[in-house]
């Protein structure tokens, strides 16, 4: 799970900065299901990155305690928590969903903001594809997916393009070019050093993220500039972007 956290942050980047961030230490994230494993350390990440987070989980207790830690380890960040998304989707530029919903409704995507980001790691996914079509300037990407360097045989279909791979498998793959037979990151409990440590082999070993897909189809920078034009007339006409909600 530790390179599918910096998997998911750095896909989440490039989509951000496809459509048109500049800073990326300003802006707003969600992050859904935000006390699980893979929530936990995705919002503790991106508040020491952009200070401004909102975690919604149905686990209020944990709710709490995250956001306690949140604020300890990264003092100045505006931390909101809602059992929810409700409104709150509006003002953020990226939303994480890493739920275990499978299939029932966490997000209304039509209270998105324009040209907002969702990076959705759920198994199977929180967003649908119809659902996603109602707000064609709100890219939906797939958690980061990973091209391993070299000629790669895995030895079955995995249902990706050749010579890419799910995080968690390039994860183990990149512990053995390293020499390291061990148990890295399983279970619920991930460090975010050792988030940061994989990602720094990721580099090493010239690992990349694959292309940015959205429900199997590789998005190009055509579709980013539609995507692009379409946010910017919604953000210009709030009564066009209060008719598409």
């Amino acid at each position: 799970n530790s390179l599918t956290v910096a998997a998911t942050l750095e896909a989440a980047k490039q989509a951000v900065v496809k459509m048109g961030a500049t800073q990326l230490k300003k802006g707003r994230a969600m992050i859904i299901g935000a006390t699980g494993s893979i929530g936990a350390v995705c919002s503790r990440l991106l508040a020491q990155a952009i200070h401004d987070v909102v975690l919604v989980s149905i686990e209020p207790e944990k709710l709490i305690d995250l956001k306690r830690t949140i604020e300890e380890e990264t003092p100045g960040t505006n931390v909101t928590i809602a059992l929810r998304p409700g409104d709150l989707a509006a003002n953020c530029d990226l939303v994480v969903t890493a739920t275990s919903a499978f299939g029932q409704r966490i997000l209304d995507i039509s209270t998105c903001k324009p040209g907002a980001v969702i990076c959705d790691v759920a198994r199977p996914p929180d967003i649908g594809e119809k659902e996603a079509a109602l707000r064609p300037d709100v890219s939906v990407i797939e958690s980061g997916e990973v091209l391993i360097p070299g000629e790669i045989d895995i030895g079955y279909d995995i249902g990706l393009p050749k010579g890419t791979a799910y995080a968690c498998l390039a994860e183990t793959a990149l512990l053995a070019m390293e020499g390291r037979f061990e148990s890295y990151t399983l279970g619920r409990t991930i460090d975010m050093d050792r988030v940061k440590e994989i990602y720094r082999l990721f580099k090493k070993h010239d690992f990349q993220i694959a292309g940015l897909r959205s429900f199997g189809k590789l998005l190009t920078e055509e579709d980013f500039a539609e995507k692009r034009r379409i946010a910017a007339e919604l953000m210009a006409d709030p009564e066009r972007l209060g008719r598409t909600r």
